[in-house]
């Protein structure tokens, strides 16, 4: 729990920093390039999944399938490098080849979701 619970707390931190961060810093940059709606994304997608990895850590004191929701806690934390950290570097170098790696990380938070799901469906409570 403490472990998800720490890194569901930072990644929200950093979701908050990049937010504000390519809101005001780079907001010029990032619309001159028209890359505003791509980071924007990035951001939206990491709050999100960061706040899943917080019910993961709580979850998993009130759900059995703890293996299922740890599982789902990495998935999240994955999906959130490869997903959202692909539309960070893409919307900054303009390199759009990563494109390719952020549906990877599209697939890792379906996973998660899909692990809480049956962690859910196996609790006899």
């Amino acid at each position: 729990m403490k472990l998800f619970l720490l890194l569901g707390s930072i990644s929200s931190f950093l979701f908050v920093a990049l937010g504000a961060f390519g809101a005001h810093a780079l907001k010029d940059k990032l619309e001159a390039t028209g890359y505003m709606k791509t980071f924007e994304t990035g951001v939206q997608y990491h709050m999100i999944h960061a706040l899943a990895i917080i019910a993961v850590a709580i979850l998993t004191k009130h759900l059995s399938s703890t293996g299922l929701l740890h599982g789902a806690g990495w998935a999240f934390f994955i999906g959130i490098i490869l997903f959202s950290g692909s539309l960070y570097v893409m919307s900054l170098t303009g390199i759009r080849v990563l494109g390719a790696i952020t549906p990877i990380g599209g697939v890792a938070f379906l996973v998660g979701w899909t692990l809480i799901f049956i962690a859910a469906l196996n609790h006899s409570g």
